[in-house]
């Protein structure tokens, strides 16, 4: 699994982290950090919350095939 990250639309409200701290880093304002996010196996739950969590849709998942 992969999170997508729109930083554009991140507006700091620091919900995902508050669901998954481990899988969203934050910068110092509360700001997701640029760049996609690989999800290791086992966190998919956490980041299925965090992502959802985001009121301003930030995030969006997508399943890796391989």
């Amino acid at each position: 699994m992969r999170i997508i990250v729109q930083n554009a639309k991140c507006q700091g409200h620091a919900r995902c982290a508050a669901q998954a701290p481990d899988i969203f880093k934050l910068d110092d304002e509360g700001y997701i950090l640029p760049g996609d996010i690989e999800v290791a196996e086992g966190d998919e739950l956490p980041a299925l919350r965090g992502a959802r969590s985001c009121p301003e849709r930030a995030l969006a998942l997508t399943r890796c095939a391989f």
